[in-house]
């Protein structure tokens, strides 16, 4: 058994750690990089980006596919998905087979571009900007939670995470069911308040603090932390510092501090292989129709697959497929680099 004051040939050996928020274990092998860092950084794009794309169905004033004109928006633009992965007012009968189970679902999708600007990506917008991001967010979730169990805010980053279109966006998607992800984290969190009284993400985030060895970024209000049950090998989860359940319950402050972080954070992410650094970003806080929102605590996975340049990424094939996730970097390391990256942007620099 593993104490708290491990040392450090346990972070050279295999070993493997526990998802508090899911249950699950991972694989560590850290074996399998003897150097501390055998990556290479990746030269900035050499394509230029250009403000406004009039072939993007993003864009102000454009046409989007199926037809609709987008109007001259300047900053935020909210709008329902035009292909949605969900559809209000569906219901059917519900099968009765253990065998053939189905179960009818609705709910809306919307689109949340972040800026006018085609080639400006979260880290690269100005701070109020990214506030008007988090301001809205918070709008979303208070909105659509008065009407469904579950609202997913989520950005997919760049066409190595699917991203449709590279104009700077997000998605809401809110329906009447609670997805898998979300029942686990509900099981894990009610689960811990019972045995221990207490919130498990609050205890995790002070131990975070205590411990520093995976803190990333921190502020008055926020932290971000590559997690210690990491799979993705620069997974990050952020935090609050005040034990708030849900997005609807946080301060102006705490939108202002949490846009700096998110600001920082991912501009430490293209900064390390010095290029847009491709992810999948998500917020988790309680289900509105739970019962026990004591014990959840809000917060944001980001899951991004880069591994030692820009071009290089973790595939979970092979063994993660069929037995559990596995990775190499520890996430002490991984932690490491990231800080030692820098805040101010690898494009803004002055030569």
């Amino acid at each position: 058994m593993i104490s708290a004051d491990y040392s450090m040939t346990f972070l050279e050996d295999p070993h493997r750690r526990k998802n508090i928020l899911s249950g699950e274990w991972v694989l560590n092998s850290p074996q399998r990089t003897k150097r501390p860092w055998n990556g290479s950084i990746h030269s900035p794009e050499g394509k230029k980006r250009t403000s406004y794309d009039s072939q993007c169905y993003l864009c102000p004033g454009n046409s989007r596919a199926e037809g609709e004109q987008n109007p001259d928006y300047k900053g935020i633009f909210v709008f329902a998905n035009d292909f949605p992965a969900l559809l209000p007012d569906i219901e059917f009968s519900e099968s009765e087979s253990p065998l053939l189970q189905v179960q009818s679902v609705s709910g809306i999708c919307r689109v949340l571009c972040f800026s006018e600007r085609h080639d400006l990506t979260l880290p690269e917008l100005e701070l109020d900007a990214v506030e008007r991001v988090v301001g809205v967010w918070v709008e979303q979730v208070k909105e659509l939670g008065e009407i469904f169990k579950w609202v997913q805010i989520f950005e997919n980053k760049g066409e190595m995470m699917g991203s449709s279109n590279p104009h700077p966006h997000g998605q809401i998607w809110a329906g009447n069911f609670l997805p898998n992800e979300i029942c686990r984290e509900d099981r894990q969190q009610r689960d811990y308040f019972k045995t221990h009284g207490t919130q498990l993400l609050a205890d995790y985030l002070e131990h975070e603090i205590r411990s520093k060895e995976r803190l990333v970024e921190i502020n008055e209000h926020w932290l971000a932390v590559v997690p210690w049950w990491a799979v993705w090998p620069f997974e990050t989860l952020i935090l609050p510092k005040r034990q708030v359940a849900c997005f609807s319950g946080i301060t102006g402050d705490e939108q202002s501090a949490l846009a700096e972080l998110l600001k920082n954070l991912l501009t430490r992410y293209d900064n390390l292989f010095q290029t847009s650094f491709p992810y999948s970003m998500g917020w988790h806080g309680t289900p509105f129709s739970s019962l026990s929102k004591e014990s959840w605590t809000l917060h944001a996975h980001i899951f991004p697959p880069l591994l030692r340049s820009a071009s290089i990424r973790k595939f979970m094939v092979g063994y993660e497929m069929l037995a559990e996730a596995q990775r190499d970097l520890t996430p002490e390391h991984a932690a490491g680099l990231l800080r030692e990256c820098s805040t101010q942007h690898y494009l803004k620099r002055t030569l």
